[in-house]
């Protein structure tokens, strides 16, 4: 069975060939004149024009905003806003992977504020300070299997100035309707299919090791975890396989929504080492999955038990899924180090120091301070498995 309509963590239109009820999606949200908005790399894709003239040919004019980057900033959000105003549109199409999604997910809340962008950082009680009211509604299509931003509540941002990713944080940016069509994911080149992927499953592995109890986040982490073990590597090797495409989709959404557990010090680290080298967020994480859980090994151990079991490894404990990680990497093409993808050392302190900060760093399953995650940083550009 690969069509379906869920209703968690939103509402979700699953199966191929379901972007043809794009118009039927954004009716229901009450849109007459929608934008789409996505990155920079989509802005003349077959699907992304497809989807405009099929809106257009439902009474739907569609006006199109693809002035993203692979890691959008606060500039690009600022643009999307102003074109939204510019068209006189009433709601937004949030399309594409994580950067197009983000950012228009971020676009979609700031139509309707007074108040700058950075003043909604997921600190303290900023949430509060949003106007509700102003916010534009949202049908989220994604087009890669990685981040799970179409059911996240929240947009990482760089502001541009400091070199910094902020998390930019409302319960109502969670898109009110999704479109996870598995077809819409069949183009991805097989490099990108095994960055994201292992995105989705580091954000359910952090999710599972985070501490806290949340027993629903648990169980959903280790099921898309098994996904992704048994489905991405099809998916790699067949981009065609709409049976590993749908499941990787679903893997994604999971992996979102299980992280409101937490994460941990893989994104911690991910998101200042992309925000100063402009990385690829998925493929960063894949590269620092294993020197993070080196480092969480004696806080992490017990609990890779019952993982070894899910994921039907032959040995067991975490032995068993260090060595599959790093086998699994090895299949799917990811870089062992964080020099291979050209990020140097030189600025280890600061990027430590940046870690510490980011929100993600308090879910760590034991306790990092900037110097522990500038030593798994320098480690991870040098390749020390140690």
């Amino acid at each position: 069975m690969l069509v379906g309509k869920w209703n968690y963590p939103t509402t979700m239109w699953v199966g191929p060939g379901r972007i043809k009820e794009l118009p039927q999606a954004c009716r229901s949200l009450g849109m007459k004149r929608p934008l789409l908005i996505t990155d920079a790399g989509l802005a003349n894709a077959p699907m992304v024009l497809a989807a405009i003239a099929g809106n257009e040919a439902a009474g739907l004019p569609t006006g199109l905003f693809a002035g993203v980057k692979g890691n959008p900033t606060g500039a690009n959000v600022d643009a999307g806003v102003a074109a939204y105003h510019a068209g006189k549109h009433d709601g937004v199409i949030a399309f594409g992977g994580g950067s197009g999604v983000d950012a228009a997910k971020a676009v979609a809340l700031m139509v309707g504020q007074d108040r700058p962008l950075w003043d909604f950082e997921d600190v303290g009680d900023n949430a509060d300070r949003v106007n509700v009211a102003g916010m534009a509604s949202v049908v989220a299509v994604p087009t890669t299997s990685g981040t799970g931003s179409e059911v996240g509540r929240a947009s990482v941002i760089t502001k541009e100035d400091t070199h910094e990713k902020k998390i930019i944080f409302h319960p109502r940016m969670l898109p009110a309707l999704v479109i996870a069509d598995p077809e819409l994911t069949v183009g991805l080149p097989p490099h990108i299919t095994a960055a994201t992927g292992v995105d989705a499953f580091v954000h359910c592995f952090e999710a599972y090791c985070a501490p806290g109890f949340h027993p629903m986040a648990v169980g959903i982490a280790l099921e898309g975890m098994r996904l992704c073990k048994d489905y991405l590597g099809r998916a790699y090797r067949d981009g065609k396989d709409i049976e590993a495409r749908s499941r990787m989709l679903a893997a994604a959404s999971m992996g979102a929504a299980a992280f409101q557990k937490g994460l941990g010090g893989v994104h911690a680290l991910a998101h200042p080492i992309g925000a100063v080298y402009d990385t690829h967020h998925g493929l960063t994480n894949a590269v620092l999955l294993p020197y993070v859980m080196q480092h969480n090994k004696a806080a992490i151990a017990e609990s890779m038990n019952l993982l070894a079991r899910v994921l039907d490894l032959p040995g067991s404990g975490y032995q068993a899924v260090f060595d599959w990680v790093l086998a699994w990497r090895r299949e799917l093409g990811i870089p062992n180090t964080l020099a291979e993808i050209k990020v140097p050392v030189d600025r280890a302190a600061e990027i430590g120091r940046m870690a510490e900060a980011d929100p993600s760093a308090g879910g760590n399953p034991c306790p990092v301070d900037a110097a522990a995650l500038e030593k798994i940083f320098r480690k991870a550009v040098a390749g020390d498995l140690s």
